[in-house]
Formats: structure tokens, sequence, C-alpha cells
């Protein structure tokens, strides 16, 4: 007997598609616009502003609402109950934008009334972690959850369609106990992969979701973070808050298509990470001193550079606390505030309104600011108002990208800042990378060989006086990875920065005005007292914090003879 599928599927298609030329002579006969099936995407919260059973009887669904403004659909606008409830919403003050859609359209529309009804409590974006509910559920207690070992046990349990709540709750549970900044889906073509990215690594969690329990994951992450559930497509960016007893953490969520399905990535905006004082930061004593020295100036310009990722923030955040006093005034404006600070005004870069870093920054002047943090310096305009707020009274702290500390320099001449205002405008200068600890658990002492004490030896020697060589050298104490399970096995447990801290010199200065190039800077930063980024990781390294390879891998390898 011959295969009817094909039949059938064909069949179903001329049916649809006769259906979607009635809807459009339709609209043509109300000069009202058709919306064909790929255009109705779904806003859960427009959806929600009419009742499932009176969207039904009126024929009338909206399907994305701002502010008073809402796109409504109807398979026959002029259809009396049609007509009411439209006449309903506009004494509502909604203004209509109204479009015909075929009745597979409009009942697809309903169709997403059933998350509406049963995730109504979970559209505020809010998901709440019980860490230590009795009455919870295995996975709530983060004790269970604090190794990738346990995480899988957990997950393993959990993989079940009649369980994805609770599973979503562990992985977000076990992400916040294992330290995880970002959470990673990752779809294949039979298997999804769950990946924490710890200490800067990802880590395989689990690699055996199939794709039905990842769909209603991803549903379930699409309603916290108000995305459009059927916009599968086209990359969307949203966000939620899990409430914890102690804290809030902010959830940054962007998705992606791929060639098997979405991939998404959520970043953790835990407020313990940045919560650091100047002292955690890993800044050795006399790095330290300078950098308050500079601080404690009242105006000029403090830089940090850095790849993505190298906690400058972080650093910046810092700093910012140790200037916060109640006789300060200090004002950020970031893209995006991914921390908040209590006690600082923090304001929100915002492209469609107009809400620029250099008009941002041109409004913040007029609030009479002690010390202004600027996101980044990413463009002329914010460079120059920068340097101009520095010159005129302000403590201005940013990021500006380059890959070591003189770099900063050559980078704002660039962006067109005069070097007859960014001399006297500058007074530090910071270059920071991330290093990951060794676990202190596992870390297992090793013996230096004679050829490489001897390298360390001439290495730390060669450094300015200002660090204790003695100190290092006579105190100097190397381990090995090792690994455990309070460490995933991966024999390191958190991360410090590697830092160089330039300060910029009378000699300096006049070098800038003159038109000196970075190479010329880079040969007076040697007769001064500059520590850099390498040598401070091999101090971290002697003092038994980190590794050689960490050093190597984020400053490059070192020339023990230079």
């Amino acid at each position: 007997m011959a295969d009817i599928t094909p039949l059938q599927d064909q069949l179903a298609k001329m049916r649809r598609d006769a259906e979607e030329r009635d809807a459009k002579r339709r609209a043509d006969s109300y000069n009202i616009q058709y919306l064909p099936p790929s255009k109705v995407v779904i806003s859960l919260e427009a959806l929600g502003l009419i009742p499932e059973a009176e969207a039904k009887e009126a024929g009338v669904a909206l399907i994305a609402a701002r502010d008073t403004k809402v796109a409504a659909i109807s398979i026959d606008p002029k259809f009396s109950k049609s007509v009411q409830e439209l006449e309903d919403l506009k004494k509502r003050g909604y203004q209509i934008n109204l479009f015909v859609v075929s009745k597979s359209s409009f009942e697809y529309a309903l169709s997403f009334y059933h998350f509406v009804s049963k995730e109504r409590e979970k559209i505020t974006g809010k998901v709440r972690v019980e860490e230590d509910s009795e009455k919870g559920s295995q996975m709530q207690k983060t004790d269970n959850l604090d190794s990738i070992p346990k995480m899988r046990e957990v997950i393993v349990a959990l993989n079940d369609q009649s369980k994805v709540s609770e599973l979503f709750e562990a992985i977000l549970s076990g992400a916040l106990a294992n330290r995880a900044s970002d959470i990673h889906f990752e779809p294949s073509e039979d298997k999804v992969r769950l990946r924490y990215r710890i200490d800067g690594d990802l880590n395989d969690v689990f690699s055996d979701f199939n794709h039905q329990i990842y769909n209603s994951l991803l549903s379930r992450i699409k309603l916290l973070s108000n995305l459009k559930l059927n916009v599968k497509d086209e990359p969307q960016d949203g966000r939620f808050t899990i409430n914890l007893t102690a804290k809030d953490v902010e959830v940054r969520v962007a998705l992606a298509p791929s060639e098997y399905g979405e991939v998404v990535v959520m970043r953790l905006l835990d407020p313990d990470a940045i919560n650091l004082s100047m002292q955690d930061l890993g800044l050795r004593e006399d790095d330290l001193k300078i950098a308050q020295e500079q601080l404690d100036r009242p105006y000029g310009m403090v830089l940090n550079t850095g790849p993505t990722g190298s906690g400058k923030t972080t650093t910046l955040y810092a700093f910012l606390r140790h200037k916060n006093t109640p006789d300060l005034k200090i004002i950020t404006i970031e893209d995006p505030i991914e921390y908040h600070l209590e006690g600082i005004e923090q304001t929100q870069v915002d492209e469609e309104a107009g809400y620029t870093f250099a008009g941002g920054l041109r409004s913040l002047m007029r609030q009479d600011p002690d010390v202004i943090l600027v996101g980044e310096i990413r463009d002329r305009e914010t460079a120059e108002i920068s340097v101009q707020a520095a010159l005129t009274g302000h403590l201005v702290l940013s990021t500006i990208h380059a890959n070591e500390a003189s770099g900063a320099i050559p980078r704002l001449l660039d962006l067109g800042v005069k070097n007859v205002s960014l001399a006297p405008a500058l007074n530090l200068l910071i270059a920071q990378r991330l290093v990951r600890r060794l676990c202190k658990y596992c870390k297992t002492e090793s013996e230096i060989s004679d050829e490489l004490r001897k390298n360390i030896e001439t290495f730390v020697n060669a450094m300015p006086d200002r660090v204790d060589k003695k100190h290092y050298l006579e105190n100097m104490k190397t381990y090995k990875v090792v690994g455990c399970e309070k460490c995933n096995m991966t024999g390191y447990k958190g991360r410090v920065g590697i830092y160089e801290l330039l300060e910029i010199s009378k000699k300096m200065q006049d070098m800038i005005v003159q038109g000196s190039g970075q190479l010329a800077i880079e040969e007076e930063i040697k007769n001064t007292d500059f520590v850099n980024v390498q040598q401070d990781g091999v101090l971290k390294f002697i003092s038994g914090i980190t590794t050689l390879e960490e050093v190597e891998g984020v400053a490059g390898k070192i020339n023990w003879k230079a």
C-alpha cells in the first residue's frame, strides 16, 4: 500500500494556504493590514491584558504592548463582539494597531494563554531559590550542589519532563554554589550540553538533556526573562532575578539561534563577587599605597586597561567604595549597571533614548559630582568630556581598551584628545589580568629546580626598590596543581588580579605634550619604579598564590634573561 503521508501533508498545506488567502481578502476588504503566520509573535505580558475567555468570545487578542500602544489581532474585526472589545480597549486608554489574521493564527495566539495562566506569578522576572528549606527538594540544599560531580547526581535524578521546575532551580542553585559566572546551554543534533564558567574556564556539567526537556527549560527561561516564546530564529536578550534570603542575584540572559536550536548563556551577577575592598583585590602593599595616594587626589583621571573579563569593573568598584564617604558625591554612568552600590548614584546608558556615555557625562557634570565613574571610554566625545572633567576639579575613573597601562595614552590620542589636555589630566594608569588561585585544600609544595631558582632570583632582584625583594626571595614557596572535590579536580579555586600601576610623572607629561610615541614613553618607564604585570605575576607565583603556567597564560612567556 502506498504511503499516503506526503499526500496528507500536501492537502493540509493547501488548506492552510487557502485559509491565509481568505484572511488576506478579508483584510483588503476592510482596509486593515493582514498579518501572516510568520509575523504573529506573542508577548505574554500583552496577551494577559485580556482574559482568555473574553478573548475567545470577542475574537480579539493582544500580541504586543509598549506603554499604552498595543497590537491586536482578530479573525473578523467587524464581528459585533470584536468591535465592542476594541472599543473597550480604547476606553481603557490603549492605542490600537489592528491586524487581520487567519483562524489558525488566532488559535495559535490563544494557545499561549496556557503559559499566562500557569506561570503568571513567574512573569515578574523573579525566581525564588530556597537554600535551606527542609520541605524543599534535595537540590535546594546548596551543600548537595557545591561540586560538579554532586551536580551531575542531582541533575540525573531530576532529568524528567515532570520535574522541569525543580531541574531549573537545581541548575541555578548549583551555579551559585560553585561560584559560576555563566551558565551555558549548547544544543547539538541529539542532545543538549550544560556547562558552567568557573574562574574563567568552562566546565562540563551534564551532556545528556534531550531536546524535549531542553525546550521546556528554554520556555521557562523565556518566561522569566519576558522574552518571546515563539521567536526562535532571532537573538533575544532579557533578564530575571534570583531571590535568595540575604541577597538578590541578577541574571542576564542571551539567546541566539544555532543549527540545532537556541543557544542560551545566562550571566550571574552575584553582588558578593564584586563586594571587595582594595585590600581584597590582590594588590601588593607597595601598589596599594600608590593606588590609595592617587585616589586621594581631588581631581584627575584613573584609567584601568585590560581585556574583557579581566576584572576591571571589580577593581573600579573597590576604588569607589574607598572613596564613598558622606562628604563626597559619586555618580556613575554605565552600560549596563551590573551591580548596585549603596550610597552611590548610578545611571545607565540608553542609546534609544539618546542617553549615551558622552551625553550622560555632559549631564552629570551639572550635578556637581566629586567623583565620576565612566563605564568605558570608547569614542572621541566621551574621551574629551572625561579629560575636561578631570581638568576641572573632578576625579574621573574609567576603563579603556589597551594591552598595557602605557597603551592608554596612544589610545586616547587616537580618539582625538589633544595632548596638551591629556598630559595634565592623567594621574594613574592601570593594567590587570586575572589568574586562578591554587586550591588551598589540595595544593602541594613543589621543589624548585636550581635553574629556575637562579632565574627567579635574577628576575626579582632586577625589580625596583619599592618591592620588598628580600622578603619574597627568603620566603619563596611554589606549589603544584593537584585537584580535589572542593575545586572540581581543577587544582584551582577563585581568582586574583595581577597588576601594573603607572604613575604619570612630570617628565612623562612633558613627553605627551611633545608628542612622543609609546615606545619613547616605555623607554622612560624603565627609568621609574614601575612593576609590570609579568613581574607581579612572578611575585604571586613564588608566594604560593598561583602557578607559573597561570601567569604565563595571561601575561605571556617570561624571558628570564631580559
